[in-house]
Order: C-alpha cells, then structure tokens, then sequence
C-alpha cells in the first residue's frame, strides 16, 4: 500500500487484507515450494501434507504479521515518524483488540492445519507447530520480546528458511535428509535479507524507540554488508548443491534469478535509504519468491540430465 493511495476504511476488508501484508507473504511459500521440490525429487511427494503445510505457512505469516502490527503499537515503535507502510492499528483501521482477535484466529487455523499433518507425520508436528506459533507470539510481543533484542534475523533464518523447509519435507516424508537441511540455507538467507532491508529502513526510528535490532547493533554500513552477505550465501549453498549432491547443473537455475536481485542489492550497497527502501523491500520479498521457485524446480529431478 502506497502513501499515496487512499486508506481502506476502518474495520473493512480492505483493512484487514492491509494488516496482512500481502507482499510478504513470499516468506511462507517459497520454503514449502523448495521443501517440496525435494520430495519430488526424492519420491516422496504427498499433496495432502503439502497442501496443508502452505496452508499453515501462510496463517502462521498472517498471524505473525498481525502480532507485530498491534505488538509494535504498543510498545510506541509505529509512532508518526514510521517509514514503512502504514500499519492498521498505527493508522486506526483496526482496534487493537480486533488485530489480536484476528491474530489468533490465524493461529488457530494454522493449529487446524497441524492437527491434520499430525495425523500424517506425527507428534514431531506438535511440537514444531507450536514452536512456530510460540516465535511469532515473542517476535513482538510478550516481556522479552526477540525482535526487540537482536534477535530477529536468527528467528526468520531459523523458522522461516531451516524449520519451514526441513518441516515441509518431513511431514511428506517422515524423513529429513542432508539434501533438504542444504536447500533450507538459502532460503533462510533470502528471507533473512527482507527482514533486513526492513531494518536498514527503520534503524533510526527503531533506536529512538527503544527497538534494538541486529541493523541497530551492526548499524548502516554493517547492515548494508549483512545483506550482501546473505546474498552471496544464498547463491553460493544453492550453486554448491551441484557437486555436493545428485542435483547437478541445475543447481545453476538460481542464477536466472539475478536481475531481480540487482535492483535491490544496488539500492542496499550504493546508500539508498528512508522510505525509498519500501521498494527495495518488496523486491527482496520479490526475489525470495523466485530464487525459491527456481531452487525448488531445479531439486525436483524431473529436468533433463
């Protein structure tokens, strides 16, 4: 949503699908598309548990979304001064009691989807659902809030690339191979790097709010590096699956995907800053999607050898 476009009304639809966050969405589907790529490739494709698992992906980043929303609102992080896209409890679309009744129910329609994959895979489920919920409770929220501690980026690495990925294999399989905890690195990575270009983005406001992320600890030339780094490491593992694994050169597909990572990598490294950083975050989020598109097309095996 644009500055210049004109608000939803409050309480309506369109508010709600604003608190969403649609464009970041990218982070739940790309880690059980390469999941699932890997199931192909190794023959043990289900649909059912894969179709649950985007399913429940998709509610935990809606519900997590939400959580930061209302959880940020109150701790004062979205003041006036905020840099991104307006938030809906900041703006008054939605009451904060309406923002934790919605967050809940996404997390219940997740819980729904994990009762069934329970059934599919087992208890391991449970205690992986609920970890996954429990991270997007404390992210904001909570008296130790981890998002508010330097922590964020292990948390969106960790159950945003390792867990979604590695999860959605296994509740297909059973099984967690080496092959799917090296195709979970890059995801983590390039979902990490949308975190970060969000932080790079709000590091002032963040510090004056009391809101220590890693890009206010490393601050903006540290940050500016990290993203770099997560950049070079995502293409680097993905282009390693090659002669570490039965993927061969189709490990290389990835590769198709850098013209979407020069216009956001340009704006990070040469110094864009502020608001103009809303753009380089939805082509981050943008990449994410397709660098995860092409990794998981490539550990499918069908291509020709």
């Amino acid at each position: 949503m644009s500055a210049e476009r004109a608000l939803p009304a409050a309480g309506s639809f369109g508010a709600w699908l604003a608190a969403a966050r649609p464009p970041t969405l990218t982070a739940a589907v790309a880690p059980v598309l390469v999941g699932t790529g890997v199931a192909i490739g190794n023959d043990v494709f289900s649909a059912g548990p894969m179709i649950a698992a985007l399913f429940g992906a998709i509610c935990l980043q809606i519900g997590a979304n939400f959580a930061n929303d209302v959880f940020d609102f109150e701790r004062g992080a979205d003041a006036g001064d905020r840099l991104g896209p307006p938030r809906a409890t900041q703006m008054g679309l939605l009451t904060p009691t309406q923002m934790k009744v919605g967050m809940w129910a996404a997390f219940l329609l997740a819980l729904l989807a994990g009762i069934y994959l329970v059934v599919m895979a087992g208890w391991i489920v449970v205690v992986i659902g609920l970890a996954s919920i429990v991270a997007g409770l404390i992210y904001t929220g909570g008296p130790w809030p981890v998002g508010y501690h330097a922590l964020g980026d292990a948390f969106t690495f960790g159950f945003f690339g390792m867990v979604a990925v590695v999860g959605t294999y296994f509740v297909q399989a059973e099984a967690a191979p080496g092959l799917v905890w090296l195709a979970a690195v890059p995801v983590g990575c390039t979902v990490t790097a949308i975190l970060v270009a969000n932080n790079l983005r709000d590091i002032d406001t963040d510090r004056a709010a009391g809101k220590t992320t890693l890009a206010v600890v490393l601050g903006e030339r540290g940050t500016r590096a990290w993203y770099l780094v997560l950049m070079l490491a995502a293409y680097g593992v993905a282009i390693a699956l090659w002669p570490l694994t039965r993927v061969e050169p189709w490990a290389l597909l990835v590769l198709a995907s850098l013209p979407f990572a020069l216009a956001p990598l340009r704006a990070v490294v040469g110094g864009t800053a502020g608001r103009a950083l809303n753009a380089t975050l939805v082509q981050t989020a943008r990449l994410h999607l397709i660098f995860g598109v092409l990794l998981a097309l490539a550990l499918t095996d069908w291509l020709p050898t």
